[in-house]
């Protein structure tokens, strides 16, 4: 379906690819997984439209190749007076009317052959999509998406998450040869993650979709492609071996790294002594003994082991606190109401102590965000925050907290620091290296900008924090250290979220929204219904299981003690296979 060869590519302010190439062959199924900002969407846009991009290398797209394509980003807005069957059944019925056009046409024209040839030509192209069967095809797609309920409701009346799912349907029905999702599965709810995953997996085609997501990492892919520090590698398999494969390589790489140091420590000394004999002594024996273990040194260098899988930029996320207060109650909300068309919330009352990490949880288009957003302006009587309360918002429309017209260098500035190298060493511990540091905000991959507030997030030291989605976009590694910040935070979080794994290794409870208010539910009980409604309860518990041996595993590295590390890899191998 597709292959690319030695295919380079730059930005002008940073290199993406380095001679990458890949094979994908009819009905794969491919996770595109790597860093934010690594170049994972720009590699989508060359392959949809080459003859826009100046690269270097081979690029090859099956003849006659059918494109589908879902973008990250929802249009909601420009067709919010369709229904949702109108939607999806837009070319079918362009195509209808054309039919009824050309037979009419027919009937007093002398041009038969010419309209003949339109004729079919619009008959192959209903018969693609299914023909006389669209609707069935598409009333099994709703079935699958969950979403049949929806069939004549409004587009405009839908959440976004549902939104998306439609997109997803509507490009099935379409029956491209591949179909190209970017972050298909950013914002979306439990249902409708699990809705995703069932039209991935019924999908008959080939398939490439960037995600960070672990749960459709883990059930909707036998192929994977890692681009990473400008390289790139093929796994024929499912996510979870590739992961484990990784760890496997890691161990034994960073073994043989460390005898390579020792190695070229002990190179070191000896060099250091003929250097200091040599000049003492002026006698050619020890000069040439210098060369000869000067050239060791070298080949020792070259051979150092390199592993651009293995060393992944993982952000250094700290949050911290401008003080260390007793505990108290951070916020109190009483009676609160909201509505837009219909009442999404009402007689809602919680409140949250200064220490409590809380995760907001519900359907999509239920308010969350709204109830948060108003939180952060605090304008409401309905809404009380501690004087001693400093608060600081992470919002899921990443233009409301960041000016995407400054460059990273003026976005922080504005923010109180004061010289372009405290700014430089500052946002460094989040993976931005010099050579972007002025570039615009917009031009920034939808990770690179949630990592960018969340820096600004750290930076102003608040004892509460209001994070939207903060998982959403981020790539894997930088969600494990948002969750390792988390948990090393001493001040107030509420959180809202769909990603279970961030909120079963984070939260000290939820709250969730159920019949327009909110209840409080502990981790226990919403574990429960997590299993009961949405997750198959074994495999969240081995997930869980084998996130705390990968921990081990970790530690166990950064002892150096791979013999422990090792031991602890076959014990993770038989949870995998499990799974």
């Amino acid at each position: 379906m597709i292959k690319i060869e030695n295919l380079s590519y730059s930005f002008p302010q940073k290199d993406l690819y380095n001679k990458i190439s890949f094979t994908l062959e009819d009905d794969q199924h491919c996770a595109f997984i790597g860093t934010s900002g690594s170049g994972k969407s720009t590699l989508i846009d060359i392959i949809m439209d080459p003859e826009r991009y100046m690269f270097d290398g081979n690029l090859e797209i099956k003849p006659n190749c059918k494109i589908g394509y879902v973008s990250q980003f929802s249009q909601l807005d420009k067709t919010k007076e369709t229904t949702v069957f109108e939607y999806l059944g837009e070319e079918f019925f362009k195509l209808q009317n054309e039919i009824t056009s050309i037979c009419t046409e027919m009937e007093t024209s002398s041009h038969i052959d010419f309209l003949l040839e339109k004729y079919q030509q619009a008959l192959d192209s209903l018969d693609a999509i299914g023909g006389d069967d669209f609707e069935s095809l598409l009333n099994k797609k709703l079935n699958l998406a969950n979403l049949m309920k929806h069939k004549d409701s409004r587009i405009s009346a839908l959440s976004g998450g549902e939104f998306k799912l439609i997109q997803v349907v509507k490009e099935m029905l379409h029956s491209p040869d591949l179909m190209l999702m970017d972050e298909p599965d950013v914002f979306l709810d439990f249902e409708n993650l699990n809705s995703l995953k069932n039209l991935i997996n019924s999908h008959q085609g080939t398939m490439l979709i960037i995600t960070h997501n672990r749960y459709l990492l883990n059930h909707c892919f036998n192929k994977i492609i890692h681009l990473e520090n400008m390289e790139l590698q093929e796994f024929d398999g499912r996510y979870i071996d590739y992961n484990f494969s990784l760890l496997q390589t890691k161990i034994e790489l960073l073994e043989l790294a460390i005898a390579d140091d020792d190695e070229i420590e002990r190179n070191e000394a000896i060099i250091n002594k003929l250097r200091f004999f040599a000049s003492i002594y002026s006698d050619a024996s020890n000069g040439k003994a210098l060369k000869a273990r000067i050239k060791i040194q070298e080949r020792l260098e070259e051979r150092r082991i390199k592993a651009p899988f293995l060393d992944i930029k993982q952000p250094d996320i700290r949050l911290t606190t401008y003080n260390e207060a007793e505990e108290i109650i951070a916020l109190k909300v009483t009676d609160y109401n909201v509505a837009f068309d219909e009442t999404l919330l009402e007689n809602v009352n919680f409140e949250i102590k200064s220490s409590d990490k809380v995760a907001i949880i519900g359907s999509n288009g239920t308010g969350k965000t709204t109830l948060l957003r108003d939180i952060f302006k605090n304008n409401q009587a309905s809404i009380e925050i501690n004087p001693e309360i400093k608060v600081a918002y992470l919002s899921q429309l990443q233009g409301e907290i960041l000016n995407e017209s400054n460059t990273i260098l003026e976005e922080f500035l504005s923010i109180g620091f004061e010289t372009h190298e405290e700014i430089k060493s500052y946002v460094s511990n989040y993976g931005f290296e010099r050579e972007i540091l002025e570039q615009k905000i917009g031009s920034l991959s939808g990770g690179e900008k949630n990592i960018l507030q969340l820096a600004k997030v750290a930076a102003s030291k608040a004892n509460m924090l209001l994070l939207d989605e903060p998982t959403s976009h981020l790539d894997t590694y930088s969600q494990i250290a948002l969750e390792k910040a988390i948990e090393n935070y001493n001040g107030a979080i509420i959180m809202i979220s769909h990603d279970y794994y961030s909120i079963i290794n984070c939260m000290d409870y939820v709250l969730i929204i159920e019949d327009k208010t909110i209840r409080k539910m502990r981790m226990r009980k919403f574990r429960k219904m997590i299993y009961a409604d949405y997750f198959d309860k074994d495999y969240l518990e081995i997930e869980q299981k084998k996130k705390s041996i990968e921990m081990k595993i970790e530690l166990a590295i950064k002892n150096t003690d791979f013999e422990l590390a090792k031991s602890l890899a076959q014990e993770l191998e038989s949870l995998i296979k499990l799974l």
